[in-house]
């Protein structure tokens, strides 16, 4: 076997007994499918999987809607209650329609393993003067293919409230009710096929073809022979309240079936909604407690900040697709290996635009989930670090699945082993061993921490090493992020999308004589994270020693100066081939049979030479960022200088990535790449450069005020807009404009932008 695709030979982190037993079964099911609208799995690779769709009508035509995606134009939908464990809530206001969604999990006496769960739907109409009729649908199916039953609720027998029911080895038998004290119209559909993703699709065909031969919008109430999808209809006048309760462990008379269906449902119901609300926001009063009062509407997007990223959290299964290394005889792109099949648990970015796992998103997102539940935390990085192979590569984006990949271009699925991503994951596992080091966990949660850390050793050793030795430069200590493009011609700066920072402009001639600023600064954190970890547990290793040499190494100021510091400028810099002289011309360009046309293709107007980028921005600020930079140094007041004149980096709005001066300001890269990295403002690098002025502002030196003045200024900055536009639009943003401060790129990006919690809970993890 390539050794690509050879997963890594210690021991597993999830096979370590803290994640067995009731932690395993506690989080059996949930919210597991960020990337539809409500969806509920278990976390094993083929589940019992549900989900819900609605019919909404616009201009004279109805749509299904299922996925979650941009074009449905919903007003407002997220998670603004989750607690990743036994309770969600959701408003979705589509038009004029509002459908407030919450899910429950209960374990009783009688309950299969996992327990059982219920999703209520409250369905209101803004217009009530309309008697307006609306369509919610609820399916169940099995991934595993087994066939599920129509049950008697659907069958005639409208006094029972079983619409499904089945067997499965690991929950037992099961039964799906459907309680509701409104006069509901119920209809049916089975389906037969592997293909669950495609569901919109067939749902979308069933009531067309009803609709062309009776005109109106139901299912057929017919069904392939043993289907392993099962959907169902409630039509009814609006408002009307819709409880669908899975119980399982049913097989037996002495299941109390009944009384579980009622205690998941109705008045019970709403009282355990209400009880689990009020201890929701207990937790967040005393977990995110802020350091100064903050206002009523910012406590409320903080809360939707942290639900919509814990009810966006993940379980994927499946296999990466990997190109062959170029060490191979064969051309990188010709064939494709399939890695180990993996499953994974994982926050995500965003549920409509990146409803799966990226590696250097995640150290952002356990920053703050850390914090709500240290359980949750070790388990999605524990997945993380089980997808390591024999070299230490972890691939760093994850499409596991026909889910995931139904929503991926076909270009972009496909991982490069030559390729690496930010080690972001140290930033969580520094902030674990400083707060063990201040006592702030349980000795129970300690103990679990310690005995996550001694497995974890090895794998991050390995992961460092990977680095080490694939990413370095020529110099000594210098690294640079491989996989640039060196022969295109058709980007104007040619991205870095390993860094993590796309577009942000690199050398213009990539080589590897390149020295980049950002991984180096990286290196030095995986390094101290490394001598911390090895340290707190006590490690008398030879390796633990290496690691302490090399963060004395790493954060050698006048190594560092050498290398990547332009007194010119007083910043910090990429080191490569370069020529500012480039730019984007439109050229006659031949074709298939020798057909001219016309393209934007990279002029270079001077030859380029070995020397400093002299782009200003997040890049140049990485020393600054991991506080290598000493107190009284004068190097500390041009950091600050930079991140205060608004003429560079300072807006309204928070820090920009790129500086106004920089000859690639918001440049579009291609005709249709727009600027990404080269001006707007992203929240994860504003957390990071909130916390480096929070440090300075406490260390003895002479540019300490001046540090506490800029940090309040740019916390005020950031809270207020993000805020602000949560408000206006009823969500999270990508990013935001720096010249209006507007939301912009993806939206419902709840990943890192929910760091805006730490932020205002002043929460940084300074040691």
């Amino acid at each position: 076997m390539e050794r690509v695709i050879t997963p890594f030979p210690s021991p597993k982190l999830m096979d370590l007994p803290m994640f067995q037993g009731e932690h395993k079964e506690s989080l059996y099911w949930g919210t597991y499918r960020p990337q539809v609208y409500l969806g509920i799995r278990a976390r094993v690779p083929q589940s019992l999987v549900a989900g819900m769709m609605w019919i909404i009508y616009k201009e004279g035509t109805y749509f299904i809607r299922h996925v979650c995606q941009d074009s449905d134009e919903l007003k407002r939908y997220g998670w603004t209650h989750h607690n990743g464990r036994d309770y969600g809530h959701q408003d979705l206001i589509d038009q004029d329609m509002t459908l407030a969604v919450s899910f429950l999990k209960s374990k009783g006496d009688y309950s299969g393993y996992g327990g059982d769960w219920v999703v209520r739907s409250d369905v209101q109409m803004e217009n009530s003067k309309e008697e307006g009729k609306a369509h919610l649908f609820f399916y169940i199916a099995d991934e595993g293919g087994n066939a599920l039953n129509l049950g008697k609720g659907v069958m005639g027998d409208h006094n029972i409230s079983v619409l499904a029911s089945g067997s499965r080895s690991d929950v037992g038998s099961w039964e799906l009710h459907l309680k509701s004290k409104d006069d509901l119209e119920v209809h049916y559909a089975g389906f037969k096929t592997p293909d669950i993703y495609k569901l919109s699709d067939l749902v979308q065909e069933n009531v067309a073809a009803h609709a062309r031969e009776h005109k109106n919008l139901q299912l057929t109430d017919t069904s392939d022979a043993s289907p392993n999808i099962l959907v169902f209809q409630m039509s009814s006048k609006v408002p009307f309240i819709v409880d669908m309760a899975f119980v399982s462990g049913t097989g037996s008379d002495s299941s109390h079936v009944k009384e579980r269906v009622s205690s998941l449902t109705g008045t019970l119901l709403t009282s355990q909604l209400n009880e689990k609300q009020k201890g929701l926001d207990d937790k967040f009063k005393r977990f995110f407690s802020t350091s100064e009062k903050l206002e009523f509407e910012s406590m409320e997007v903080g809360k939707a900040a942290i639900g919509n990223l814990i009810g966006g959290i993940g379980y994927f299964y499946g296999q990466s697709k990997i190109s062959l290394p170029t060490t191979t005889n064969h051309k990188l792109g010709d064939d494709v290996l399939l890695y180990w099949p993996a499953e994974l648990y994982t926050a995500v970015p965003s549920r409509p635009f990146f409803p799966r796992g990226f590696l250097w998103d995640e150290g952002f997102h356990q920053l703050v989930i850390r914090q709500w539940d240290i359980s949750i935390c070790l388990d999605i990085v524990g997945h993380w670090l089980d997808l390591m192979n024999i070299d230490g590569w972890i691939p760093r984006e994850q499409i596991l699945g026909a889910e995931a990949l139904s929503k991926v271009p076909a270009e972009a699925v496909v991982q490069h082993p030559d390729n690496g991503n930010p080690p972001a994951l140290f930033m969580v596992l520094q902030d674990l061993v400083c707060s063990m080091k201040k006592k702030k966990f349980s000795d129970i949660e300690e103990k679990q921490i310690s005995s996550f850390l001694e497995r974890a050793f090895v794998r991050l050793d390995a992961w460092f090493q990977w680095f080490n030795t694939t990413q370095c430069g020529k110099a000594e200590s210098s690294y640079y992020w491989h996989g640039r493009d060196n022969i295109t011609v058709r980007q104007l700066n040619p991205q870095t999308l390993t860094s993590g920072f796309d577009d942000y402009p690199r050398a213009s001639h990539p080589n590897d004589e390149e020295r980049h600023v950002d991984l180096r600064c990286w290196m030095f954190l995986a390094a101290d994270s490394m001598h911390s970890i090895s340290d707190f547990l006590k490690m008398e290793s030879v390796r633990g020693e290496e690691y302490k040499l090399m963060s004395k190494v790493f954060s050698d100021i006048e190594l560092l100066n050498q290398m990547h510091f332009d007194n010119a400028y007083g910043a910090y810099f990429d080191f490569g081939n370069h020529t500012e002289k480039v730019r984007l011309a439109w050229k006659l360009v031949d074709g298939p049979n020798n057909i001219l046309s016309r393209q934007l293709i990279q002029e270079v107007l001077e030859e380029p030479i070995l020397r400093f980028v002299p782009h200003i921005g997040y890049v140049s600020l990485f020393p600054f960022i991991w506080k290598i930079i000493p107190p009284q140094s004068w190097i500390l007041e041009k950091q600050l200088d930079l991140i205060s004149d608004k003429a560079i980096l300072w807006s309204d709005f928070g820090i920009r990535s790129l500086a106004k001066t920089s000859s690639l300001y918001m440049k579009y890269n291609t005709e249709h790449d727009a600027p990404y990295w080269r001006g707007s403002i992203w929240i994860n690098m504003n957390y990071l450069i909130l916390s480096s002025l929070h440090h300075y502002s406490k260390e003895n030196g002479p540019y300490r005020e001046r540090a506490e003045m800029i940090y309040n200024n740019l916390r005020d900055n950031l809270i207020s807009n993000i805020v602000k536009n949560y408000q206006q639009t009823g969500y999270f943003w990508e990013q935001y404009d720096q010249e209006t401060g507007k939301g912009k790129g993806a939206r419902v990006f709840t990943g890192w932008t929910s760091l805006v919690l730490l932020i205002m809970a002043e929460s940084y993890g300074n040691c």
